[in-house]
């Protein structure tokens, strides 16, 4: 009994070397960075995340549509990364898109978030990760208002925030650390943040709520 043998220099050796190559690429993020400028460890980050940050930002999860903490929120202030507080987003650029997720039109500046396809549940989105810490915060998508017609569809889980008024009022650091600091929320609320004028001081944040929802969009 002979058996058939594809070969992958025949057309159709070469169709079905294509094919699985596409499954394969399609079952995941491409990543082509691998170090992040900050890192933590999974123990540490299960302690200060609460379940559903940790889910999103570490997991790449997603919470669910309208139960974000920030979905709604109106304050004015900086959206900043939950797990190593780099600060993302204004909160000038914030729109209601009817998603059910934070939505933002622009960056605070373009190094901010770091993009890569994501090939995830058979379709190609593109993926947003915090630049300094590589934590997951959601997808862009091509839909957003002027002027730049981008939309930052964000988790709340992964934001953390400083409002303007709580900003005016912090004192400036003496430069040895021992200025207030904005820290990146977490399950209790305690966090390590950097302060004002490059020291790091001691802050406690409180990191956002939700529940884990199945994907829709984000």
């Amino acid at each position: 009994m002979h058996r058939h043998r594809t070969d992958p220099r025949s057309a159709s050796g070469l169709k079905i070397c294509v094919t699985l190559l596409s499954l394969l690429l399609f079952t995941g993020t491409c990543r082509t960075k691998k170090t992040w400028p900050k890192s933590f460890s999974q123990e540490e980050l299960k302690k200060r995340l609460s379940p559903i940050q940790f889910h999103v930002t570490q997991e790449r999860g997603t919470e669910s549509a309208f139960r974000g903490e920030y979905t709604e929120y109106k304050e004015d202030g900086i959206y900043t990364c939950v797990v190593c507080g780099a600060p993302l987003f204004k909160s000038e650029t914030k729109f209601d898109s009817g998603s059910g997720w934070p939505s933002f039109y622009d960056l605070i500046k373009e190094e901010s978030v770091t993009v890569t396809d994501d090939f995830a549940y058979g379709m190609h989105r593109v993926e947003t990760s915090c630049s300094q810490c590589g934590s997951h915060l959601g997808h862009l998508f091509d839909d957003g208002p002027r002027p730049t017609g981008k939309r930052y569809c964000i988790n709340s889980a992964s934001l953390g925030f400083q409002s303007a008024s709580a900003s005016a009022s912090i004192p400036p650091s003496n430069g040895d650390g021992t200025g207030a600091g904005a820290g990146p929320g977490g399950a209790d609320g305690a966090g390590a943040g950097a302060g004002p004028g490059g020291a790091v001081g001691a802050g406690a944040g409180a990191g956002p709520g939700g529940a884990v929802g199945g994907k829709t969009e984000l």
